[in-house]
């Protein structure tokens, strides 16, 4: 199979493959967005699969108990009574291998029968090919097609949730789908689950706020983010009553801290990007972070000083040091954070 010239990600041109029903004869799936891998894994399953002889034609082998050998078997397997066979591994780092294996592997990869198509999906395990095995990195890139499953940008998930509530003949506005996706993780897997529940609870046609609130809790991320945004606007008190809310969740403390510490962390490299001219594509570069969520972190820096900024860092690292050494009360010392930002936002 000769290499394929795809987009970055692959993924167009697996759209395109399936498509024409014309499905390649190595893929290897990765990436942070598992509703798609697995959506478009069923796809393929689908496409090349008759469930009558899925027994025959059908394998899949996991980190446990995959074994070159059988994996050379189940792609020299003739279908049968179908036209084509499909065998999907789960999580075998292809680099990690034994040497013996490893060229065995790569035989095989460079011989898949016209009516094998072969996925290697790798979600509890990192995709993480190392180049230094030049003979498998080339043998992989020559023969495969990489696809990654990335996170969706904002656009594309308000398009999705949207249609997603349609499909349970449901009506939402455009701000509450980015209100959703926002206390999220802002994965598809998260916000199907959401949906979902959300649906269940709703007797009405349309989609209030309040149905999403009684549903669904929030992620640590989002509520510090929230905690942020009323700091920058001058709400100290409702900083601190979200804080409290966090810990009656049984939020534990250190956590909520690295969370806080984190989001600060983000807010100070956006308002020195911007001090530079840079825009949220800079910041999404440098964290790997979403479209949208840059986006927000850079309006969070343009309501914060450098100066604000860098005492905030301070303050945060001297209660995780008070936390970890002294025996006061971790909640009271993260209060005490909250009022002494709040303090220092005050004075700009």
């Amino acid at each position: 199979m000769a290499k394929k010239t795809a987009a970055p990600s692959g993924l167009q041109e697996l759209k395109s493959d399936l498509k024409n029903k014309q499905l390649g004869r190595v893929y290897i799936f990765h990436g942070e967005e598992m509703f798609l891998l697995g959506h478009y894994l069923g796809q393929m399953k689908k496409l090349l699969v008759d469930p009558l002889t899925e027994s025959f034609n059908y394998h899949r082998l996991n980190s446990e108990n995959f074994d070159i050998r059988a994996f050379a078997d189940a792609v020299e397997n003739f279908p049968m009574m179908a036209e084509s066979t499909f065998i999907r591994v789960d999580d075998v780092d292809l680099f990690k291998l034994p040497e013996d294996d490893r060229a065995k592997m790569c035989d095989i990869l460079s011989d898949i029968p016209d009516w094998c198509s072969v996925v290697f999906t790798y979600e509890t395990v990192a995709w993480k090919p190392d180049k230094r095995l030049k003979k498998l990195w080339e043998c992989v890139e020559k023969h495969s097609l990489i696809v990654e499953f990335a996170k969706q940008d904002q656009r594309d998930l308000v398009a999705w949730v949207s249609r997603h509530f349609a499909a349970h003949k449901k009506r939402i506005t455009t701000d509450l789908c980015i209100y959703l996706i926002e206390i999220t993780d802002g994965t598809m897997t998260s916000l199907n689950g959401e949906i979902e529940k959300i649906c269940a609870y709703s007797g009405a046609d349309e989609i209030r706020k309040s149905d999403i609130d009684a549903v669904t809790e929030p992620v640590l991320d989002a509520v510090v983010f929230q905690m942020t945004d009323m700091l920058s606007a001058g709400r100290y008190g409702d900083a601190l009553v979200k804080l409290q809310q966090l810990l009656k969740m049984q939020q534990e403390a250190l956590p909520i801290l690295g969370a806080i510490g984190g989001h600060f962390r983000r807010i100070g490299a956006a308002r020195t990007l911007l001090d530079y001219g840079k825009t949220a594509y800079d910041l999404q570069k440098m964290y790997a972070i979403q479209d949208f969520a840059a986006r927000k972190v850079m309006d969070a820096a343009r309501r914060f000083s450098l100066a604000f900024c860098k005492k905030a860092s301070q303050l945060i690292l001297e209660t995780d040091y008070r936390m970890k050494t002294s025996f006061d009360d971790s909640e009271r010392l993260l209060e005490m954070l909250i009022l002494q930002l709040a303090q220092e936002a005050r004075n700009g």
